[in-house]
């Protein structure tokens, strides 16, 4: 029997992208008040037989999910300070220089600082394996400051509140819930497949590899920070997909309440104007799909394999 699919996305700048199965919407308050939807095919990086390839799959719609959010957000910004619809997009080969210097910042940030940190205080550990737990809380530790440090800045603010608007809509469809504000205040603004719980996993899991490297010398340590990143990212899709798809499981439960917990600093309540917008999202990826006409209520979520770990 085949999985409903999975509809997922993100908050961007004043709105939401929703990614489906055949296409993306992207959905953006306007300076003059109105909502903007606009739709994308989804970028070919696979086909649909490599995407049900289990650990493999999770490296192919995390690519893909990169690609369209930065797009996204490129996109977003445009509409958000201007009048006019239309806009020049970054070039290729801008944002691809944009999105490798983010994965070499986030890279060097989470996953060679709390190395080099450890290292430099190795003297203080009785063995590998402490060095490797130290060194994996430190980089929670520092995933969970970032976070808060963030949610401090005004406009990183509105975006946790679409972030959240984003997730309400989900839990509406995945439900059967018409897609009206009312109907979205029922849920909440937590999502088990969201990427903050993501990262988290991220962490553990990368904790859980690492340490069953011991100590290797610092060359090795480095390489292996840099190149096992792929092979934690998948293992961690996994999990989630897993987890999603057995919310109701006591099991699943107890292990994606970390995560959603988290998801109290990187969501918040969003207004009616921000659900209006989530909701615009949501029927443009439904409308792409073909499952939704214009301007009509959603039915049952179609069958397919969930792609979106967001």
């Amino acid at each position: 029997m085949k999985q409903r699919f999975s509809y997922g996305g993100q908050a961007v700048i004043e709105g939401v992208l929703i990614l489906g199965q055949r296409g993306s919407a992207l959905a953006v308050r306007r300076p003059d008040g109105t909502v903007h939807v606009e739709h994308s095919p989804l970028p070919g990086v696979s086909s649909e037989k490599l995407r049900k390839v289990p650990f493999l799959r999770g490296l192919l719609v995390l690519a893909e999910t990169l690609l369209l959010g930065a797009r996204a957000l490129s996109r977003s910004a445009q509409l958000a300070v201007q009048e006019e619809t239309e806009g020049e997009e970054l070039p290729p080969w801008a944002m691809g220089g944009m999105m490798a210097i983010s994965l070499a910042v986030a890279v060097s940030l989470f996953f060679l600082l709390p190395l080099l940190a450890a290292r430099a205080f190795q003297g203080l550990f009785p063995n590998s394996l402490l060095m490797n737990l130290a060194e994996g809380v430190l980089r929670l530790a520092i995933l969970l400051g970032y976070i808060a440090l963030i949610g401090q800045i005004k406009d990183i603010r509105r975006v946790f509140a679409y972030h959240g608007a984003e997730h309400m809509a989900v839990h509406a469809h995945e439900h059967g819930d018409p897609l009206e504000p009312q109907a979205l205040r029922r849920y909440p603004t937590m999502h088990p497949r969201c990427g903050t719980a993501f990262l988290l996993v991220v962490g553990i899991v990368a904790l859980v590899v690492f340490a069953l490297l011991g100590n290797p010398p610092l060359w090795v340590g480095i390489l292996s920070r840099i190149v096992l990143v792929p092979v934690i990212a998948a293992i961690s899709y996994e999990f989630i997909r897993w987890s999603g798809a057995h919310a109701k499981n006591p099991m699943a439960q107890l292990l994606i309440a970390p995560g959603l917990a988290l998801q109290r600093l990187t969501t918040r309540q969003p207004d009616d104007g921000q659900l209006e917008v989530a909701i615009a999202a949501m029927k443009g990826a439904l409308e792409a799909d073909g499952v939704l006409p214009p301007r009509e209520a959603a039915p049952q979520p179609p069958k397919g394999e969930g792609r979106s770990p967001l």
